[in-house]
Parts: C-alpha cells; structure tokens; sequence
C-alpha cells in the first residue's frame, strides 16, 4: 500500500476507538434476491443513528479537534446526510456548529438537522448548489478561524467512515470476494476499500457511480482530478462534480473496476432492496445494490462468488417515492414506452392490445386524438427482453411501424396532445377496473362496436385497483347512450366503477359542453 493509504489505514485504527460513543455498530444481513442464487450481504447503514453512515466520519473528525478548535466552533456545507452527521456530534460533544446548506433543501432535511444538533446547529441556507454553498461556508470559516468538517476529503473523516468496513470484518461472515461501494467524493469507497484489501487482499473493489456523476471514474481515467460540467442530482447523496484530492489517490490505487448505473437501474435496487428486506434506502444508498444487479445481469459474477453491498443511507423526501415506483417498473422488468401509429377508427387499440404476449405489464398509456389518419397513442409497458423481442417481432410481422420513446421528455412529463375540435359526440368518464391481467381489455371489448378512444390517460399505481379517464366519441347520440346503458351494467370484475367527470373538468378539456350526467354502477 502507498504511504497515503497506510496512514488511512492507521487513522481507521484510532477511529475504532472513538465513533462508538455516538452510534453502535450496524447489522449485516444476508439478502434473499429474487432470481439470484449467489450469497449477496448487505451493510444496513440506513440503521444508525442518523439513517446514514455520515455520523462515523463527522464524529471522528470532531473529537480530534482540540479544546481550543471545538470552543471557536466548526462550520460545514451539506444538503443531507454529512449536515446530520455534524449536528449530532456537536451536540454530542457540546461544540457548536454552522451548517450552510443549498436554499433549495427541503423543509424536512433541515428538521433533521435540528432534531440532532438542537441549540448547537445553525443553519445558513446560501446558494442552489453544493458548490455554491460550500464556497461560503469555507469563505466564512477562513474569517472566523473555523475548523471546516470536509464531508469526504478528510483524512479523518474517512477513518470515520472506515469502521464500517471494520463491523464487516468483525462480523464473521467474510471474506468476500466482491464489494459494490457507491462513489461521491471518495471517502467511503476510499476508506472501505483500504480496510478490506488489508484483511482479504483478494477481494476485488467495484465503485459504483451515476452515469451523470461519475467524477471519480472520469479523472482516474484521464490521470487527474475533472470538473464534470454537469452532474445529475437524482441520487443527491453522491452528486459530486469534482473527487477529493486524497480520495482521488486511493481510489486510483485501490478501486479495481468501475461501474455506472442509470437512475431507472438505482430505482430497480430500491424495489429489489424493498422486495427483498421492506427497505427503502435513498437513492444513493441504494447504487452499491445497483451496481451488482448490472453486473450480475451482464454474467461478471461467478457461481461461487459471495458479494458485500452497503445501504449508506435512507434519508428521502416521501415525496421521491412517486418517481422511483414509477421508473423501476413492475416485478425485475425493465420499463418501455412505445409510440404505435394507428388508425383513426375503431377497434384499434383493442387491437394493438390483443399483440401484447399475456405476461405483459400495461403500466401506462397515453393517447390524445389530434388532426389526420393516423393516431399515434403510448403504451407503457413493463416487459421481460424476451417478451420485448416478441412484441417486435409481432409488430413488425403486420408492417406496423414504432418507436421506443421510453427517454423523451413529453412522455416522462405525460403531456397529451388532442385537439376537442375532432370529437364526435364525446363522452368522458373515469372508470375503475381490477388491476390485473386483461381487465382493461375486457372492457374496452364490450365497447369496441359502438365507441372510439379520443382520449385515454392511465397509469400503474400499485394499487388492487387502476383508474384511468377515458375519452369516447360516438357516431351519434344514441350510441352514446347505449354505451352508458352497457357500462352501467358491465360486472364488476371487468368495470368496479364508473364515475362522472367533473362539471368543472369537463369544461376545461371540452369548453363549454353541456354536462352529460348518467347513473353509474358505482351509484
């Protein structure tokens, strides 16, 4: 080991005996995955004391200031889980702490802070980015003579960080053979992997990152530390622009393969981790997980090869869980969105339906009638690669042509164009119907003779029930109350409800139409 990964290694030494005055060590758990026959293990960071392992590194870095240092107070930037980690220790060690973080940190992020530091935390709220805040937070420390708790950078901090590769090899259940550890700035992956080398020199290191933050695979890759000029900030906790200088040069030493996963491959661990343990780690905490499904999928683990992955944390917005159910699909499939062209009668997209193999997952669909012959509706569909190969093939086999738009914006954003002018004799309802296997197709089979789809709008939300407004249009009026008549009287394991929209909804997609009103079976 290099003179720089040693001294690592010594200060993880002294940490051990610090960081366990604030937090206990975490459990490592087995992880039962679905489909995978290989021992994965799992290191449940989200379990300490501030639902990440922040709290290690904060804490070692503050008890080895000095009397002095800690009396003038410490100063740090974060937006999440480092911010939590120094207001505990400041409480904890009866110092105070001035914590910048972005303006843009929701309200909840900021009441955690609080709950941990109490009246030893202030928080600054500057700038709409980590780098703008902490430029001020450093600017303010240089004219106070504030120590800085860097979040990652930080020899200290690290050894922090590093008592958790320790409990690993501690917990009897080593060695391993692989261990996906998420990269931000470095610190954890720096500090895990200079402890697990030294005891299983064997073990081979994967640092996962975001395919929009991958600063640390970048530099290493061109022999110097980058600026990437634009990170994406879906996993927050490891959206890093820039390596830290010492984490640069232990990782280029120590980290043996690198992986970048996509925020729909993070979203798929976090179900995975759910399914397997009823876990729901942050979207960071998940990329380890990440990591080893990709690799795993790609054939790079061996049969006999047993796997560490580390939950670092579970602090997330409840409000993030929308947009994670959302792109990890359903069951271990990849979600897909495509754009078919079809004809302006009826009966067409029952018919497109009817091509979809029976193990298919409708999860959303998305169509607006607009000016010309052809229509051009959007099924979601959550489907494995074999089945994905068939609705090709099928697809192809008629001649018809399509596109997978599952990456463009207006279908990521659900913006549905139609144009009320081409409607005839339209009637908009919200139906409810189980949500399962061919119960939307039935429905739309019993109609299929009368009415046309000028406007469909549903999406998969997990629930025993789905909920879709749905847009007809009829060649008269009589068929439009006959297709009243008939969905009044549908059984419930086809229709369970059918609802009026609203007088007020209705004016706003149609103008000022007079309300058709009907006497649903859910009346």
């Amino acid at each position: 080991m290099s003179e720089l990964t040693e001294r690592l290694f010594e200060e993880i030494l002294q940490a051990r005996q610090r960081v366990y005055a604030v937090g206990q060590p975490t459990p490592l758990q087995k992880l039962n995955l679905r489909g995978i026959d290989v021992p994965v293990y799992v290191k449940r960071e989200d379990l300490g004391p501030i639902k990440a392992y922040k709290w290690r590194g904060a804490y070692n870095c503050m008890t080895c200031l000095t009397p002095e240092q800690r009396g003038r107070g410490v100063v740090a930037a974060s937006a999440g889980n480092h911010a939590q980690g120094v207001a505990l220790a400041a409480r904890v060690l009866n110092c105070n702490a001035r914590i910048y973080m972005p303006r843009s940190t929701p309200e909840v992020k900021q009441n955690e802070v609080l709950r941990h530091g109490g009246e030893h935390v202030e928080i600054v709220l500057h700038g709409d980015s980590y780098d703008e805040t902490a430029g001020a937070a450093l600017e303010y420390a240089a004219q106070k003579g504030c120590v800085f708790i860097h979040p990652y950078d930080d020899m200290k901090t690290m050894a922090g960080q590093g008592t958790l590769a320790d409990e690993v090899v501690m917990s009897g259940c080593g060695p391993f053979d692989r261990a996906y550890v998420q990269i931000g700035g470095g610190g954890l992956a720096s500090a895990v992997a200079c402890w697990l080398k030294r005891f299983w020199p064997d073990i081979k290191i994967i640092g996962v990152e975001g395919i929009d933050q991958a600063s640390m695979k970048t530099s290493i890759e061109h022999g110097e530390r980058l600026t990437l000029s634009y990170v994406d900030v879906f996993c927050d906790g490891t959206s890093v622009r820039k390596p830290g200088k010492d984490t640069f040069e232990i990782c280029r030493e120590l980290i043996d393969e690198f992986v970048t996963v996509t925020n729909n491959e993070v979203c798929h661990a976090i179900r995975a981790m759910w399914e397997a343990n009823r876990v729901v780690p942050e979207p960071s905490g998940a990329m380890g997980l990440a990591g080893f499904l990709k690799q795993w999928d790609e054939g790079k683990v061996g049969k006999n090869e047993k796997s560490l992955v580390i939950i670092s944390g579970a602090n997330m917005d409840f409000t993030h869980l929308a947009q994670i159910a959302r792109q990890a699909g359903i069951g271990n499939y990849e979600t897909h969105y495509l754009r078919i062209p079809m004809a302006s009668k009826k009966g067409q997209l029952l018919k497109y339906l009817r091509n979809m193999p029976e193990t298919t997952t409708l999860i959303d669909m998305q169509y607006g009638k607009t000016a010309g012959d052809i229509q051009y509706p959007v099924f979601g569909v959550s489907v494995s690669d074999e089945d994905m190969d068939i609705i090709r093939q099928r697809l192809q086999a008629k001649d018809i042509g399509f596109e997978d738009i599952s990456a463009d914006d207006d279908v990521n954003f659900r913006i549905i164009h139609y144009q009320t002018e081409l409607f005839d004799n339209p009637l908009f309802v919200k139906i409810e119907f189980p949500e399962r296997s061919g119960a939307l197709m039935a429905f739309m089979e019993r109609i299929a003779d009368i009415a046309s789809m000028c406007y469909f709008n549903y999406a998969y939300s997990g629930e025993r029930v789905g909920r879709a407004l749905v847009g007809l249009e009829f060649d008269s009026p009589e068929m439009r109350q006959e297709c009243m008549d008939r969905m009044t009287k549908m059984p419930r394991n086809v229709i369970r409800a059918v609802h009026d929209v609203s007088d007020s909804a209705r004016k706003r997609i149609m103008g000022d139409e007079t309300p058709i009103h009907f006497k649903g079976i859910n009346d």
